[in-house]
């Protein structure tokens, strides 16, 4: 049995009830030019947009994070954006179980999911799945890391090699975590990573990289943050840290969020911040540029723009 998907444009989609669910999705560095261009084939295939960028998932800082614009939101229905809120933490896993949710509900509505975001690990923990590593209860979280911050580095690392010998750790984050897992579960992180992968859903995905050239992303990261300055960034932060959130939690992270605190404590001026923040931009684009052309499974690439093209091979796919 077939359902026939149809949409506004007269493309259709004949999907069998018992095939896969089909998802397009756009990865790519920070102002590559993805979501516009996800907006244009979500409006072309009846999709719907789920958020895969971490930070785009708190409701805080909707400028700073470069949310679509509600004039965008009210053409495509945009989803997974703002559902958490500073005081909370959001996993891979958890993300990948949300959007999995969503999936099932676009499909139901007879709409095909379009994932957009720069978050590598989430995109692919959706499509490879990841190993069934235990939640970590607050508690014990904020035991090994207040132990940390008394103990340092060293002497930290040297107690959890006595419970823990296999595992040679240098990065103190990822030590933490081991720490963690071993403190709630009695056994390795090593143990549980072994263990077979496990995905949110089965689906089969498309992958469009978007891949400007280097001076053109630098450029666009400039520019955007310039305007996220303008149109109330500032004012965003501000009321972020009345709201008080623990250092260490996730949104705290945001680029701007440290520069424009910087500059509310007086300790730079509001263009030393600007600027600080517009190298911390360029920088996080360098470092998503490599991950997504070393791990991102691309079956097509995009460094121009270039629409039609996308559409053309999102087609055949969904064909």
């Amino acid at each position: 049995m077939s359902s026939l998907n149809e949409n506004k444009n007269g493309n259709s989609f004949c999907t069998s009830k018992n095939e896969k669910s089909k998802a397009i999705v756009f990865g790519g560095p920070t102002a590559s030019g993805k979501s516009g261009l996800a907006l244009r084939l979500a409006e072309k295939i009846n999709g719907v947009i789920i958020n895969a960028d971490s930070m785009q998932a708190y409701r805080d800082v909707p400028t700073l994070t470069a949310w679509p614009s509600e004039s965008e939101r009210r053409k495509v229905d945009h989803r997974l954006y703002g559902f958490l809120d500073a005081n909370r933490k959001c996993s891979a896993a958890q993300w990948a179980q949300a959007a999995a949710e969503e999936m099932r509900k676009a499909r139901a509505e007879g709409k095909v999911p379009v994932f957009v975001g720069g978050t590598g690990l989430y995109i692919r923990t959706l499509e490879e799945g990841m190993s069934p590593m235990p939640e970590i209860p607050e508690n014990v979280r904020a035991a090994v890391r207040a132990r940390f911050s008394a103990e340092g580095y060293e002497a930290f690392l040297a107690d959890f090699l006595k419970k823990d010998p296999s595992l040679r750790l240098r990065d103190p984050q990822r030590l933490i975590r081991a720490a963690e897992v071993f403190e709630a579960t009695g056994k390795s992180i090593a143990y549980w990573q072994s263990l077979p992968s496990v995905k949110a859903v089965d689906a089969d995905y498309f992958n469009v990289l978007i891949l400007p050239p280097r001076e053109v992303l630098y450029e666009r990261c400039n520019v955007r943050f310039e305007r996220m300055a303008e149109s109330g960034a500032e004012n965003e932060v501000k009321e972020l840290l009345a709201k008080d959130p623990p250092p260490d939690f996730p949104i705290m992270k945001a680029i701007g969020v440290k520069e424009f605190a910087a500059f509310l404590r007086g300790e730079t001026t509001r263009e030393e911040a600007i600027k600080r923040a517009q190298q911390m931009t360029r920088n996080y684009a360098k470092r998503q540029t490599t991950w997504f052309t070393r791990r991102f499974r691309a079956d097509m690439i995009v460094s121009d723009g270039n629409f039609e093209q996308i559409l053309t091979k999102v087609l055949q796919f969904l064909s």
